[in-house]
């Protein structure tokens, strides 16, 4: 089958020099597996950390890949819930399933989970014709919900539903700060919000702001611009309630203290990675001093995946694609991504 791979990792970003679509044997289903063919799969920032060799070593020769949605083609013995031509997206978190974390519904916390796509092979992702997951992490796409779109969905959708619903738990009433309003993660986390009732400021660079309002976002801020934050806070104040309740975070760098000053007493910043950078400075007299509370979040459930798409297939979250590319075009897909310049939605990959 054919699948884009890389067996070492790329100086200066140039991912260019190290991609290649080649013939690789296909797989097979194993006791508890399936096999599908893969319709389209998504691009994310692990991708870069991959081909990066940075900030972990992935295993070589890699494929990566950790949100796919195809078509089942083969079910291994002991599968009871999928057959052969179910439509399904990957539930990238892979995890033990039996440990005290994966039981009590956290496997998101399980010492032994690993990033499908990312941390697995080597040649184990989604970045080709026909791909591999345990049926745990093979998860049906409900009716009305698109493979395109599930694809674009898994990931971002999941970790999104994590940070405000499992995490922040969220409630009508509150004032929530999205910050990149117009990433992957920034668009499920402004509908998500608005799903529980929320009111909506979202950041954004100028070009984007507009889209973020049409998402459904209240008020869309431009970060690069000078005084964000203010202007944040004039539109909390414009929103009622006291100000922000909730930032929702995963940008980090510069941008993290001035998010973090927004929040009224009590509030809450959830965060997941930091694409700007992870070396951030917290004034820790106000932590204290006005009981604000940061939780760090990772990835989510199946069982909230499958919400998410519950809700994509009534019409109340939807997914943004930008573009598509065959697997030839990959790194000119990638450095887009990583550039984010005109960027709004998900990025497909076609087999």
């Amino acid at each position: 089958m054919r699948a884009l791979v890389y067996d070492r990792y790329a100086a200066d970003d140039d991912f260019a020099s190290i991609l290649s679509v080649r013939d690789v044997d296909p797989p097979s289903a194993g006791p508890g597996e399936v096999v599908f063919r893969v319709k389209a799969a998504a691009l994310n920032h692990d991708d870069i950390w991959g081909m990066r060799g940075s900030p972990i070593k992935v295993p070589l020769p890699h494929i990566s890949g950790t949100d796919a949605a195809g078509e089942v083609v083969e079910a291994g013995p002991g599968v009871r819930h999928l057959r052969a031509g179910d439509r399904v997206v990957s539930h990238g978190n892979l995890s033990c399933r039996v440990c005290g974390e994966c039981t009590s519904g956290r496997e998101y916390n399980c010492r032994r989970r690993s990033v499908w796509g990312f941390q697995t092979g080597p040649l184990w992702g989604g970045y080709c014709e026909l791909a591999r997951l345990p049926e745990a992490n093979a998860v049906r796409i409900p009716d009305g919900v698109g493979t395109d779109e599930a694809a674009a969905a898994s990931m971002t959708l999941m970790t999104s539903w994590h940070m405000l619903a499992g995490r922040a738990a969220v409630r009508p009433g509150q004032t929530v700060l999205v910050m990149g309003g117009g990433s992957g993660m920034g668009m499920f986390g402004i509908q998500i919000a608005k799903l529980h009732g929320c009111s909506v400021i979202a950041t954004a660079s100028g070009d984007k702001l507009d889209r973020c309002l049409e998402l459904g976002a209240d008020y869309a801020v431009d970060h690069r611009a000078g005084g964000w934050d203010e202007e944040a806070a004039r539109a909390a104040r414009r929103l009622g309630g006291g100000g922000v309740d909730v930032v929702y975070e995963h940008v980090g760098g510069d941008h993290w203290g001035r998010a973090l000053a927004l929040l009224r007493r009590g509030g809450t910043l959830v965060t997941t990675g930091a694409t700007t950078g992870y070396d951030v400075r917290t004034d820790l007299r106000r932590l204290v001093g006005e009981g604000i509370s940061v939780l760090g979040s990772t990835q989510g459930t199946r069982a909230e995946l499958e919400r998410g798409l519950h809700w994509m297939s009534r019409g109340a979250i939807r997914a943004v694609i930008d573009s598509e590319y065959p697997l030839e075009r990959a790194a000119e897909a990638h450095a887009r991504m990583l550039r984010g310049k005109g960027l709004f939605g998900k990025m497909l990959l076609r087999p």
